[in-house]
């Protein structure tokens, strides 16, 4: 054999085992999550950690970009890119999810769960399970974990004691349905805003008040265009992890414990910070000069609860559901 003919050899070797070599590499599948959340708060620290870990679970398999505070939509628009397939991975509200399939949106009754104690029950039940299935079988997207949101509470720039010092009141509400049964109990007008807008419209005078958890309420600043912190905690509020159907079905049984494992876990790390920061957060908000008022909950609650099953309310589960939530 020639020098020239075992160099043209050598090279085709060469070539041929880069190849297989690179060929991992060119495997790796790139994943968005988006949601609308700033890049300090809980929600987006845990993604990233989970990020993180589900690449070190899958040996580089799976990268996944993490896009916060409205990047690549609002609530509505990342939950139409997930069904599009432009996007991978969402967290999104229970009322947002419940707009597909209605029963999710349960937990988002004012007034519906007790405390923070009734939720991690409803979050660990064979319910939750079964509502969960209902919408993966709508939308063949995969919810994988509950987080837990916080108790919405009421600001303004005037003082809140029971429902009728709501009365006409213009209220931000999420565009989601199901937000309109607080506004209804009290008779309040809903005004439903983009979460990335709510700052200004409140600053303008838009609207006079919102509606958030005391940690959402610090992140977003919201305190500096409202002088009253009202605790209603009408809703306990939870945001679900969902994976698309275009990259759950394409997972090995092996794939998906891990992301379900993660997710879980970066779930529930969530809620715990939530939580614990919810129990501080009323003393910071007054050393900031705002006034924080302990309203007649009660009142807000029996001007909530005819409205629990009404369908012209919004309500859009059975009562069987109703009674097995309120049995936890």
């Amino acid at each position: 054999m020639s020098n020239w003919i075992r160099s043209l050899c050598i090279a085709a070797t060469l070539v041929a085992a880069s190849a297989v070599i690179v060929a991992p590499a060119s495997a790796q599948t790139k994943l968005k999550w988006a949601h609308v959340y700033e890049v300090a708060e809980p929600y987006h620290v845990n993604a990233l950690w989970a990020a993180d870990e589900i690449k070190k679970r899958t040996n580089g398999k799976y990268e996944i970009q993490v896009f916060p505070a409205s990047q690549l939509g609002n609530e509505n628009q990342i939950n139409e890119g997930l069904g599009l397939g432009t996007l991978d991975m969402i967290y999104t509200g229970v009322a947002f999810a419940g707009s597909i399939h209605k029963p999710l949106a349960i937990t988002n009754a004012p007034f519906i769960l007790r405390d923070y104690n009734h939720w991690k029950a409803y979050r660990d039940s064979k319910l939750f399970s079964d509502i969960a299935k209902g919408y993966e079988d709508k939308t063949k997207h995969k919810i994988v974990a509950l987080n837990y949101y916080g108790q919405r509470h009421v600001t303004a720039n005037k003082p809140i004691n029971k429902p009728e010092d709501m009365k006409g009141m213009k209220l931000r509400v999420p565009p989601a349905p199901l937000f309109l049964m607080f506004t209804k109990s009290v008779g309040a007008n809903a005004t439903p805003i983009a979460f990335a807008e709510v700052y200004l419209a409140l600053q303008q005078g838009t609207v006079d008040g919102q509606e958030n958890p005391l940690p959402t309420i610090m992140a977003k600043k919201f305190y500096e265009v409202q002088s009253h912190i009202i605790l209603t905690g009408h809703i306990t509020e939870s945001l679900v992890t969902v994976v698309g159907n275009h990259v759950w079905a394409k997972l090995t049984p092996d794939e998906r414990k891990i992301f379900e494992d993660v997710l879980k876990e970066a779930a529930s790390k969530t809620s715990e910070t939530i939580h614990a920061s919810e129990l501080t957060l009323a003393d910071e908000f007054k050393k900031l000069g705002k006034t924080v008022i302990v309203p007649d909950r009660e009142a807000f609650r029996k001007a909530a609860i005819p409205l629990h099953n009404d369908p012209a309310a919004g309500a859009g589960w059975s009562k069987a559901e109703y009674d097995a939530l309120q049995a936890l």
